[in-house]
């Protein structure tokens, strides 16, 4: 028979500080994220400001033709209270000359023929 001799796996263990019972012996790796990853991730980010941008833009196109909109309605109504302004001025004269004493001791006008050549 060969003489045994016992090494206790566990002293040899210890010693190195890194080997102890009931504990995992695998060591994990963090994973990073590779070149082609955070070329995506940027290209997403810059692809959801642009489409904030441009929301953002449509939105005041929009306001910009509703307010023209309004001023286009506000210089028709403008131009509506001067001729009303004007005919009320032309009503006002009329039938204040008719009521003067110049137009009441006026003669009535009769048609006149025209002359023949």
């Amino acid at each position: 028979m060969r003489p045994q001799t016992y090494v206790s796996k566990r002293s040899a263990a210890t010693s190195t500080g890194t080997w102890s019972r009931n504990f995992n012996t695998v060591r994990h790796t963090q994973k990073n994220l590779g070149p082609i990853a955070y070329a995506g991730m940027i290209g997403a980010i810059v692809l959801m400001f642009g489409l904030i941008y441009v929301s953002q833009s449509t939105r005041a196109t929009g306001y910009d033709y509703e307010l023209s909109a309004i001023e286009s309605e506000i210089s028709e109504l403008t131009a509506k209270k001067e001729d009303l302004a004007v005919e009320k001025a032309r009503l006002t004269s009329i039938a204040a000359s008719e009521n003067s004493e110049v137009a009441s001791s006026m003669e009535t006008a009769s048609a006149s023929g025209y002359v023949a050549e």
